[in-house]
């Protein structure tokens, strides 16, 4: 096994705090991994983590050489961007990370068209509806909904993405129809909110003669995950806040109503996270590039009854 298949598993457990979820990111068993760790901290003389039966910690010498395996791995990351310009022909692993909305109908359906162009590229796709980290996490490119709280990131914006307020017709029926922001708040009305570390949906930025106004909403639902929400609203449980392109098929078909049209909430930006670094690797901006240009059009389809 060559040292640097050792440090390139050394920082994949150190971003993911684990020997089993690094395994499966590499493709190799826990028992390669382990034995990889092992043989480095056997040849540096150190131990780089503290082990028990439930937790790994890295030590503070992993900490320092975590450091410098960062700089060794970008250093030939960077030397075969540069190869790869050379001969056109994007090579190794892409890690992606999106929403579970736009991941699942938007990236992921682009996933096989891109790698039958580029088969010598494999694609990690990670989905996930909290707020993701590239750095730590190790990832090359993040598709994403808001603006982004770290300014030192590159940032390509794709689109704004139309939102709308949606229920189910069993749902109006048992509760009425709201027209509006306020309708929804006066009449206590029972909204599906995204919970995440960091999440703002509590808040529904709606669009009034005024401006947008920010609507505290309250609800007894809250998930983690975008299509759960839909779900719910589909079982006539709430009023969930979605983009067009996640529930435009339920729109057409009448299985959810359009609510509150004299406030529709503002639109949101969709767009790519990624490194400056990064982004001079071909493969991620070859990605990036290809799904952009077959993802527009589905953005901006517009229901029937939206």
């Amino acid at each position: 096994m060559s040292y640097f298949d050792n440090i390139r598993t050394f920082a994949r457990v150190y971003e993911l705090g684990s020997m089993s979820a690094a395994g499966r990111d590499l493709r190799v068993s826990p028992a390669v991994t382990s034995s990889r760790i092992s043989q480095l901290e056997q040849y540096l003389g150190v131990r780089l983590f503290q082990r028990t039966t439930r937790n790994l910690t890295a030590t503070e010498q992993g900490k320092a050489f975590y450091t410098g395996a960062c700089m060794v791995l970008e250093a030939v990351e960077q030397a075969e961007a540069q190869v790869t310009n050379i001969t056109d022909q994007p090579r190794g692993a892409l890690y992606v990370a999106a929403p579970l909305g736009i991941g699942r109908r938007l990236i992921a359906p682009q996933v096989p068209a891109f790698l039958e162009k580029y088969p010598d590229v494999s694609v990690r796709l990670r989905l996930t509806d909290r707020k993701v980290d590239l750095t730590t996490e190790g990832l090359d490119l993040a598709f994403f909904l808001g603006q982004p709280e770290d300014s030192n990131l590159r940032i390509k914006k794709i689109a704004d993405v139309r939102r709308v307020l949606c229920a189910a017709p069993s749902y109006i029926e048992k509760f009425g129809h709201p027209r509006s922001g306020d309708d929804i708040v006066r009449e206590k009305h029972e909204c599906l909110n995204l919970r995440f570390p960091g999440a703002k949906e509590f808040e529904w930025p709606l669009m009034t003669e005024n401006g947008t106004k920010r609507f505290r909403v309250v609800g007894r639902y809250e998930s983690d995950d975008g299509d759960v929400l839909v779900d719910w609203a589909l079982s006539g449980n709430g009023i969930a806040l979605k983009p067009v392109f996640e529930v435009s098929d339920y729109l057409n078909s009448g299985e959810l109503v359009v609510v509150a049209e004299e406030t529709p909430p503002e639109p949101v930006q969709m767009a790519c996270l990624f490194t400056h670094r990064r982004f001079q690797d071909p493969k991620t901006r070859l990605f990036m590039e290809f799904v952009i240009g077959r993802i527009s059009a589905k953005i901006k389809e517009t229901p029937q009854d939206a």
